[in-house]
C-alpha cells in the first residue's frame, strides 16, 4: 500500500466513510477550539497554544518552547512572543524542572486549567456523554485504530519534514 496513489486507489465505501469521519472529527474540533479561543477571550493561535501546553501537562509530558513552536507551526521567536504574551495574561508560567537548567518547561497556571476545565463543563458535554456511554470494548478498538492512524501520520510527518 505504501506506493498506492492515494488519489486513484480503489477505496472500499467504509474505508472512505472512515476517512470522512476523522475530517469531520477534525473539523468540529477546530471549531471547538475556536470557541475556547473565544470564551477565553485569546486569539487562535494563543489559545491553541495554551491548549496544547494544557494536554500535554495533563498527560505529564509538558512542553518545551521548541516543542511548542513544532506542534503549533510558528517560528522560535513567533513562539517566544506568544509565550510572552500568554505568560503576561496570566496563563502560562515557565520553569526550569529538569536538571538541565537550560531546558524550559511550559505549564498552565492554575487559573487557566480552571477557566479552560469550565468551558469544558459547558462544551463538552455531549462529547463526555458520548464517551461514558460507549462500550468499553467499542473504546477499545477505537483507541487501538486512533493510535495506528496517528503513528502512521506521524510517520508521514517526519518524512515530510526538510
Amino acid at each position: 500500500m505504501a506506493n498506492a496513489d492515494p488519489l486513484t486507489e480503489n477505496w472500499t465505501p467504509i474505508q472512505i466513510e472512515v476517512m470522512q469521519r476523522l475530517r469531520d472529527w477534525a473539523v468540529g474540533f477546530g471549531e471547538m477550539h475556536r470557541h475556547l479561543a473565544v470564551w477565553m477571550r485569546l486569539p487562535v493561535s494563543d489559545a491553541n497554544a495554551l491548549g496544547q501546553i494544557t494536554w500535554a501537562a495533563e498527560a505529564g509530558t509538558p512542553l518545551s518552547p521548541a516543542e511548542l513552536s513544532r506542534r503549533i507551526a510558528m517560528t522560535t521567536g513567533a513562539t517566544t512572543i506568544l509565550l510572552n504574551r500568554l505568560e503576561s495574561a496570566g496563563h502560562v508560567q515557565r520553569s526550569r524542572e529538569s536538571s538541565d537548567r537550560r531546558r524550559v518547561t511550559l505549564r498552565p497556571t492554575l487559573a487557566a486549567r480552571e477557566h479552560a476545565r469550565r468551558f469544558l463543563a459547558f462544551a463538552g458535554t455531549e462529547i463526555a456523554a458520548t464517551l461514558h456511554a460507549a462500550d468499553p470494548e467499542e473504546l477499545r478498538v477505537v483507541t487501538a485504530f486512533l493510535s495506528k492512524i496517528t503513528e502512521a501520520t506521524e510517520n508521514a510527518n517526519r518524512r515530510l519534514e526538510p
